[in-house]
């Protein structure tokens, strides 16, 4: 039933780890002929990026801690 309900949670931050990672913008976002005429007329989205950075990294860290418990677990 703990296995479970652990690799319940262990899929679940999976997927918001890999949906907070995607969508993020690129370290070259911008760079290019089109995006910096975007980001001129549109504005840059960096405090979504900034955010986005931070659920990323509190879910590796929660992504982790799940690994090793699901690894303790099943020994």
């Amino acid at each position: 039933m703990l296995r479970s309900a652990l690799l319940v949670v262990h899929v679940i931050i999976s997927l918001g780890l890999i949906a907070a990672v995607l969508l993020q913008q690129g370290k070259s976002a911008g760079l290019g002929v089109i995006g910096g005429g975007a980001e001129a007329l549109f504005g840059k989205k960096k405090g979504l990026d900034e955010l986005l950075g931070k659920v990323a990294t509190a879910l590796a860290a929660l992504f982790i801690v799940s690994s090793i418990l699901l690894s303790m677990v099943h020994a």
